[in-house]
Formats: structure tokens, C-alpha cells, sequence
């Protein structure tokens, strides 16, 4: 196999969770550099990795084929663009860019360098979802009426990032943070809404950006959306609520992947992305003589390795990468209006 030489841009929390112990474990990639202004850790648990004292030393790294971009989020179009121009393949942790004016640029970009552009969106690989999924295509609910999407924290402090708690950075607050992840589900499974209507809130003591957000989704079938996230829930109900003209679908948000990449469980553990098995969901469907059958969903396994193998297989052998620019570019529309 020929691995794919890979550089991270940061090491902090992105790096070390969610980058780094899936480039080490994927035979189709080389973890090779990063780079490090100030703090050298990279080296202690990966101490073949070359650590840079900046972006642009590891970009004239010519052995290096595909750049992370994992830094602050006001950033991610501007070092993705520098890495493009030099030859380099990116893939931009979310959002990709903080306007879907960086979409087209980066995407035209990638076209015009011959180098590919990929998005970061781990979580439809969260094993909760995946479920979800499974039952929306199974068309067990019948028609799609009404769905509910939440993503909620309770963090009243304010964040040590300033980047994330300052209004004038493009990219700060709630909803380009844990409001990409929710929106490029239902993207994923639904497509471009009609129309949309969105509310915004901040409610922290002290807090300058949003903390609070309410998407209300539209489409042509008839079909509602609501995605709501908020770092003021202290008590969290179910992440997914789905309601169909045969039934309805409840799941928590159960998937364990970061807390155990945190803690240093690696992916090829045997034990990795299995929800515990009191984390099920609930199916109830409704039979024609309005007779309820209610039902545990099995639990999945959760699986970011699959984003990793999808780049891979898009590098090495043509394949489409599952996250789509007209995807990206739709929710980069509605996060921005």
C-alpha cells in the first residue's frame, strides 16, 4: 500500500482526538508532520511525527500529500487555500469556511490545482445517527412529518478560546460550532430545505456570541425540521425525535467515540464506538388496526474511521467523497443568512 503522507496544522483537541489516532491506525495513511508555533506535544505520544514551528514549513514539506486543516475556525479558508496552492489535498475540519463564498473559492481552487477539497463532518458517523438512518431509509415510519435534532451542552463559562467567544470573528459562537454537525445530518438525510427560518439567542451570563440556536427546516413533501442547540440544557432529552404517518422514533445522543478517543482508547480497540446496551432507542409503529408494537433499536457501532477510509478512497482511487460541496455549500447558506 501506499500510505498517504498527512501533516496536522494543530495538535490541541481536534488533533489529538479526532485526527491523529485515525491517521496512525488507517494503513492508508502516514501520519507525518505537524505543526506547533509554541507548545512541542505531538512527539511524546507520536514520536516519529516531525513538528514544525509553522504552517508554511510544513507546507514545503514536498512528501507531504493531504493537509488537516484543525485550527481555529475563522482560519480554516485561508490556510486551506494556502495549502491548496501548495499542491496539497485538504481536509477542513468543520465548518469548512465561515460563508458559502469560501465553499465556491475552495472547491474552485481544488479544481483548478487538481487537488481535492474534503469536508469534515465526523458525525454521521456517530453510532446514534447511523441508527437514525437506518430506520429513515428502511421507510418504516411511512411518511416523514415532523423531526427534531438537538445538540445540547450545559457550559455556562465562558470559553478560554477567544475565537469562539468573540463577535467580530467570523466563525465564533454556537452555531458555526456545534451547529454544523446537527445541520449536516439533516442535510445528509434530507437534502436542501425549500426554505428556512432560524432564531438566535445568547443567554450566558457575560456572553458576548450566540449560545442558543433554533432551525426550523422546511421542505417540499410537507416535511418539518427542527435542529435546536444550546449550551444551557442541563438535563438533555432525546437527541432524536422523528414522527411518520406509521410511527415514531426516539434516540438519545449516545455515541461514545470522543469520550473514549479522550481517553485514550485508540480506534482499533475492541471495544470502540459500542454504545452500552441500555442506550437503545424506542421504534413505536402503529399497525393498520392502530395497534402499537413498541421496539428497542439495536445499537450500532460508531465508526469515524469510515470519513478517513472515504478520503482514502478518494486520493488513491477516484471514489466520491460522501460529503458533497453542494451539501457544504447549502449549510454554509443558512448559518451565514
Amino acid at each position: 500500500m501506499n500510505p498517504i503522507q498527512t501533516g496536522l496544522l494543530a495538535y490541541g483537541m481536534s488533533g489529538r482526538i479526532f485526527h491523529a489516532p485515525f491517521l496512525e491506525a488507517h494503513p492508508g495513511f502516514a501520519l507525518r508532520a505537524v505543526a506547533e508555533r509554541s507548545r512541542k506535544q505531538m512527539q511524546t505520544t507520536y514520536p516519529h511525527v516531525i513538528s514544525y514551528d509553522s504552517v508554511a514549513d510544513l507546507l514545503r514539506d514536498p512528501a507531504i500529500e493531504l493537509v488537516v486543516v484543525n485550527t481555529p475556525n475563522d482560519s480554516h479558508f485561508s490556510l486551506a487555500t494556502e495549502a491548496l496552492h501548495a499542491g496539497k489535498h485538504v481536509l477542513i475540519e468543520k465548518p469548512v469556511g465561515t460563508s458559502a463564498a469560501d465553499i465556491d473559492a475552495l472547491y474552485a481552487l481544488g479544481r483548478q490545482m487538481n487537488r481535492q477539497v474534503f469536508g469534515y463532518q465526523n458525525r454521521r458517523w456517530d453510532s446514534d445517527f447511523m441508527a437514525v438512518r437506518q430506520v429513515v431509509e428502511s421507510g418504516q415510519l411511512g411518511q416523514l412529518l415532523e423531526v427534531h435534532i438537538r445538540f445540547d451542552r450545559y457550559k455556562t463559562a465562558i470559553h478560554t478560546k477567544v475565537f469562539k467567544e468573540e463577535p467580530s470573528t467570523p466563525g465564533s459562537g454556537l452555531h458555526f460550532d456545534l451547529g454544523p454537525h446537527i445541520l449536516d445530518q439533516t442535510i445528509s438525510l434530507f437534502g436542501r430545505p425549500s426554505e428556512f427560518r432560524r432564531t438566535l439567542g445568547s443567554f450566558r451570563p457575560n456572553s458576548r456570541v450566540t449560545d442558543y440556536m433554533q432551525l426550523h427546516l422546511l421542505y417540499p413533501n410537507g416535511l418539518n425540521v427542527y435542529l435546536t442547540t444550546s449550551l444551557l440544557v442541563a438535563d438533555p432529552g432525546p437527541a432524536f425525535v422523528l414522527h411518520g404517518t406509521y410511527g415514531s422514533l426516539r434516540k438519545g445522543r449516545t455515541d461514545v467515540q470522543e469520550a473514549q478517543l479522550d481517553h485514550g482508547l485508540t480506534p482499533l480497540d475492541d471495544s470502540y464506538g459500542l454504545e452500552p446496551a441500555d442506550a437503545a432507542g424506542t421504534l413505536t409503529l402503529v399497525n393498520e388496526n392502530g395497534e402499537k408494537a413498541v421496539q428497542s433499536i439495536e445499537p450500532l457501532r460508531g465508526n469515524y474511521m469510515g470519513l478517513f477510509e472515504a478520503v482514502h478512497q478518494a486520493i488513491r482511487n477516484g471514489q466520491p467523497y460522501p460529503i458533497r460541496e453542494d451539501e457544504l455549500r447549502t449549510q454554509l447558506e443558512i448559518l451565514e443568512s
